[in-house]
């Protein structure tokens, strides 16, 4: 739901790593800004100063660094900066906020494939973002062993997830499907084996029944 007084709307994309959410969100964001919206992507975890400093520590180094629940609070403290100083006061303005990757990462890495229950999942998110959650929720869905590959060669150092394999990432994706089928009117699964416009149209079409709304795939 978006803030009181608002007519903007808080889309997010997620995914397994290398699902190909970062060039669908700036797909989403060029068709919206195509038709007329004020709209803004920003991106998990990250998003304001505090949160990028934290993303560094998650993203980055020896897979065992962290366990599951530290993960999981050094990501919600990110998460809180991160409505704090960006989403929410967007929001308030009116300003359309794509954000690749929010709460369901969390339910599904940390959750699910870190084992920490959904239940615990949730207790965490209620005290620190109360009830607050996206409008629409775009779930690119694809095989781990393609995600993965993609992901490889993007390279960089931000490959601390990936390193943890394609049994972790195949529980991830598990988990992604499980909240999609718990709310698929909020929650839509998308088939992102396609060709990057084949997935951008079927978003594209998501986001127009959701809204109601009469964008155009990007071209």
């Amino acid at each position: 739901m978006v803030s009181e007084n608002s007519n903007a709307g808080f889309i997010v994309l997620e995914g397994v790593d290398g699902a190909g959410k970062g060039v669908q969100s700036q797909l989403l964001l060029k068709a919206m800004q195509n038709a007329g919206l004020d709209v803004i992507l920003t991106r998990e975890p990250g998003g304001s100063p505090g949160a990028e400093e934290i993303r560094r520590l998650i993203v980055e180094g020896e897979v065992n660094r962290w366990d599951d629940m530290t993960e999981l609070l050094l990501i919600y403290a990110a998460r809180r900066s991160h409505l704090v100083e960006t989403i929410w006061p967007a929001l308030k303005k009116g300003t359309w906020v794509i954000s690749d990757r929010f709460a369901d990462s969390s339910r599904a890495f940390q959750g699910v494939a870190g084992k920490l229950g959904l239940d615990l999942v949730e207790r965490v998110h209620h005290e620190v973002l109360g009830d607050f959650c996206p409008d629409l929720t775009i779930i690119l869905d694809l095989d781990p062993e393609i995600s993965l590959a993609r992901a490889g060669a993007r390279g960089g150092k931000e490959d601390r997830f990936e390193q943890k394999g394609l049994e972790y990432q195949s529980l991830v994706r598990d988990g992604f499907r499980q909240l999609a089928s718990m709310t698929p009117d909020s929650r839509k699964l998308i088939n992102a084996s396609g060709s990057i416009d084949e997935v951008n149209r079927q978003i594209i079409s998501a986001f127009n029944l959701h809204f109601d709304s009469t964008l155009s795939p990007t071209q």
